[in-house]
């Protein structure tokens, strides 16, 4: 339907064509309009008609059913005998009682309007569940990620296990171990270690993990309260509110020198995660921090690496311009890094987390990290 404002537009439209020569039947197609069209648009004084359909009074089908039948329905479906089962379930057992009230679409169609089509008798309303908290990294050493991966043993269904803790900051593995077992006192050990090889004892810090045993265990809770490490958990089922981790461990078992066939022993595991860490944090260019290594980011070596990269492009677009159709490529460090951040206010880019320029995330390079109720 065409409301009267959009008919005199088209009206109007149609008239400056026909006025510059074009034929009316012409115009009118250009439009999707047939001239018989425009002419019922018009009333006789020249002005344009109402669409009255709207308006008009239309007879009650001959099928309708009567408001004491929807009352029944509602009634029906109501029943303690029926209050837990749709109408898909309700109607055949009404015929094979020789009862027939409506059609299984009536019915569903009168407890919609009613508002009764979901979550009736026992069902139980769907819940929402609370989004994870949000952390701001501004510095290293302030939000560190964690979590538990298997390694393949010696044989089928035989496996190791390697705990890894990644400060988001940087990227930077800071703390990491293979055991034959997935407990909260290892967990803790490898923790301990961490803390105390960056020396961030005294400072502020958020740890992140998964609802596994051992994040939650009696013995990891206790390490983290002795070190005033303050606890961040994923949702429960939740895969992506870990995201850190996540890519990591990705990162780690699809590098050319992953063993295919496993590991014989737990030195041998030890030993090849060993290097992993060592070319993940000094030599692998990590394209999420502008593609320095881990450890030059968390050490602050970025900011002159890049500053470098960044006149190294400007020599050589001054150079051959015509090279250049716009601005060199973005070698700018990137500031605050978010765990979880909150989508209305917090731009993220992949895995839900991204890092903010310094004047969205706000706060110096020194300062502690930002906690954010979701």
């Amino acid at each position: 339907m065409t409301s009267a404002p959009d008919r005199r537009h088209i009206v109007a439209l149609i008239g400056e064509a026909t006025a510059a020569g074009a034929r009316l039947s012409a115009a009118c197609a250009e439009l999707g309009l047939t001239a018989r069209t425009l002419q019922r648009w018009k009333d006789p004084e020249g002005g344009i008609r109402e669409d009255r359909r709207p308006f008009a009074e239309r007879a009650a089908p001959a099928n309708k059913l009567s408001e004491e039948e929807h009352d029944l329905i509602v009634a029906t479906c109501a029943t303690p005998e029926f209050a837990s089962l749709p109408p898909s379930q309700i109607v055949p057992r009404l015929a094979d009682r020789g009862t027939w009230i409506a059609s299984e679409s009536s019915f569903y169609r009168v407890l919609r309007e009613r508002g009764q089509n979901h979550r009736r008798g026992r069902a139980r309303p769907a819940s929402r569940r609370k989004p994870p908290t949000s952390f701001e990294a501004k510095a290293p050493c302030q939000v560190w990620s964690w979590d538990i991966t298997w390694l393949p043993g010696p044989i089928a269904g035989s496996f190791f296990y390697l705990y890894l803790i990644v400060d988001i900051w940087s990227r930077k593995i800071v703390g990491w171990e293979v055991y034959e077992h997935e407990t909260a006192d290892f967990a803790a050990r490898v923790l301990e270690r961490a803390v105390w090889a960056e020396k961030c004892l005294t400072s502020p810090l958020v740890l992140h993990a998964d609802n596994g045993s051992p994040m939650k265990g009696a013995t990891m809770k206790a390490t983290m309260d002795r070190l005033g490490v303050v606890a961040s958990f994923s949702r429960p089922r939740v895969s992506n509110d870990n995201p850190f981790s996540e890519a990591l461990f990705r990162t780690c078992k699809y590098v050319p020198s992953w063993p295919p066939r496993g590991f014989a022993t737990i030195d041998e595991a030890r030993a090849w995660v060993q290097g992993f860490v060592r070319w993940y944090n000094l030599e692998h260019r990590h394209s999420a921090i502008h593609f320095v290594t881990p450890d030059q980011r968390h050490c602050g070596d970025d900011q002159s690496l890049l500053a470098n990269r960044h006149r190294v492009y400007q020599r050589a677009r001054a150079a051959r311009p015509e090279r250049w159709s716009g601005n060199t490529r973005c070698w700018t460090p990137i500031g605050s890094v978010w765990l979880n951040p909150e989508r209305p206010e917090v731009g993220s880019k992949g895995h839900g987390s991204e890092a903010l320029p310094p004047e969205a995330g706000g706060g110096g390079p020194m300062a502690g990290p930002t906690k954010r109720a979701a």
